[in-house]
């Protein structure tokens, strides 16, 4: 869980309450930290060029100390994801890029395309204005979950939306896509848009989750941490149960593959006996 600007581990973990979903599910929770020597704002860097490519700058150390925490707890590494705010968020999108072996899906609320700026220049206006064409990503896509509110005056929400553009692309072989709406009554709290992504076989790809009347806050969060709001939909838990669903249908997947190599096999000896 990669925090945002002004912001540090504890705060984060109060306003996302993803220690208390942890805890009735039974997971770890990995709070990397941003110093203030590295970033005045403990923003991680993710506008600069040298921290958006595989083992170089922050990416490598958030890898690094995801390897430690997965050997140290014996940590199945088939069920391991990252997520973020703001520019923690930018900063996932970034690791979910360039670490795809790493981590099996990506959360990211409020967040930025991979490779949208390259200086802090440019990052401030594709926050204020949404980025330009994003850059490809470097290796596979890994299936996405994105959170953004659509009154979020600090990172424009055209950012969601051409990060999910992004992560798809052309790389999705027989995409469905399905939009809902739910009102505010429904939606514990915020009215919100929510548009889903499978594949050819059913499986989930993306989810768009587009906050209606919601600002620069997690959403369905603890009041006692910063830029979170109590008012649902309920990120955490909501990305929490996306992950379930990518590695279910990632066991399901393989499953089915070891059975129809059997059956191959089993048709393979039965035909060399025959003959």
């Amino acid at each position: 869980m990669l925090h945002g600007c002004l912001q540090d581990p504890d705060d984060f973990a109060l306003g996302t309450r993803m220690n208390a979903i942890a805890g009735e599910q039974r997971f770890f929770v990995l709070y990397p930290e941003q110093s203030e020597a590295a970033n005045q704002s403990r923003c991680w860097n993710w506008f600069n060029a040298a921290n958006q490519r595989r083992d170089q700058g922050e990416p490598s150390i958030i890898a690094g100390m995801t390897r430690e925490v997965i050997r140290s707890y014996n940590i199945d590494a088939r069920r391991v994801y990252i997520a973020g705010m703001s520019a923690g968020g930018a900063m996932a999108a970034i690791m979910a890029a360039t670490y795809s072996d790493l981590y099996a899906a990506v959360g990211i609320h409020s967040g930025m395309p991979y490779g949208a700026a390259q200086n802090f220049l440019a990052a401030v206006a594709a926050m204020k204005n949404g980025a330009a064409a994003g850059a490809r990503l470097p290796s596979k896509s890994i299936p996405l979950i994105v959170f953004h509110g659509d009154q979020d005056n600090i990172v424009n929400s055209r950012n969601g939306e051409q990060l999910v553009s992004q992560w798809l692309g052309d790389s999705v072989p027989n995409r469905r896509q399905e939009t809902s709406t739910a009102q505010a009554s429904a939606g514990n709290g915020h009215a919100f848009t929510r548009t889903l992504y499978h594949d050819g076989s059913g499986h989930a790809v993306a989810e768009n989750w587009l906050v209606h009347d919601a600002g620069h806050a997690w959403s369905g969060g603890g009041s006692g941490g910063s830029y979170a709001v109590s008012a649902g939909p309920d990120a955490s838990r909501e990305m929490v149960r996306f992950f379930s669903t990518v590695s279910q249908n990632a066991t399901t997947s393989t499953r089915g593959g070891l059975l129809q190599r059997i059956k191959e096999r089993v048709r393979t000896l039965k035909a060399s006996s025959a003959d």
